[in-house]
């Protein structure tokens, strides 16, 4: 049986490239983008009462993961990359029907659009479903997860002289939270786990419209070397 899903929305996000974004929704609270709605949804009437609510989950389609053959099993990069799970037992973008959901802060809502924090989209990425997070329901107190018990230990970030001065001049310009954003993803390591990269080897993405760029000082210390127009 087949059955055809339509978006309601596309997310408007400070994550243009897939590199360096949060595994999970939250561990970056810097992290912005809009949702904006797609018609018939875009109006009003499709979110009165939703400003009663602090977070949503949002369903949506990995867009830039789908695939035409099913895994069975995947590499999780929590495991390090190097050992295979069941893609049921896993959060990997490569699902069956390349359908995501994150629990985000929903920071304001207008007709047409929702304002998102924490989130771990992609822009572009388009949302199947909007659903309020329900805390009575949705946190489950003696939940376990063997593999994933807590967050993953941040890394340090630091900034070179000049790096935090340019992220500090285009927060203004932008209007968002840079500077945080930058910390907030880079100390979740955004390198594949099975790499150890020499201090010569600089990484980098692009937030917003900036393109930051990086390496890692130590194995465990990341320093920011620009963040500078795309």
């Amino acid at each position: 049986m087949q059955h055809t899903v339509s978006p309601v929305g596309i997310v408007r996000s400070c994550f243009k490239e897939k590199f360096a974004i949060p595994r999970q929704p939250q561990l970056a609270p810097a992290a912005r983008g809009v949702l904006e709605l797609l018609p018939p949804f875009d109006q009003g009437d499709a979110v009165e009462g939703l400003e009663q609510v602090s977070h949503v989950w949002l369903l949506f389609l990995f867009h830039q993961a789908l695939e035409d053959r099913p895994r069975l099993k995947v590499r999780p990069p929590r495991l390090g990359g190097n050992k295979s799970m069941g893609v049921f037992a896993t959060r990997a973008t490569h699902r069956p029907n390349g359908i995501g959901q994150s629990v985000v802060r929903l920071e304001g809502v207008e007709p047409g659009r929702l304002l998102l924090s924490g989130i771990d989209l992609l822009d572009g990425t388009p949302v199947l479903d909007i659903k309020p997070y329900v805390p009575y329901a949705d946190s489950v107190t003696e939940a376990s997860n063997l593999m994933a018990s807590e967050a993953p230990e941040p890394i340090s970030v630091q900034w070179s002289e000049g790096a935090l001065p340019q992220a500090h001049t285009h927060a203004l310009r932008l209007g968002e939270p840079l500077v945080e954003l930058i910390e907030q993803c880079l100390a979740q390591d955004p390198r594949p786990a099975y790499q150890v990269p020499p201090p010569e080897r600089v990484y980098g993405v692009k937030f917003w419209d900036v393109q930051v760029r990086w390496h890692y000082a130590q194995p465990d210390v990341i320093r920011v070397l620009e963040v500078a127009p795309e």
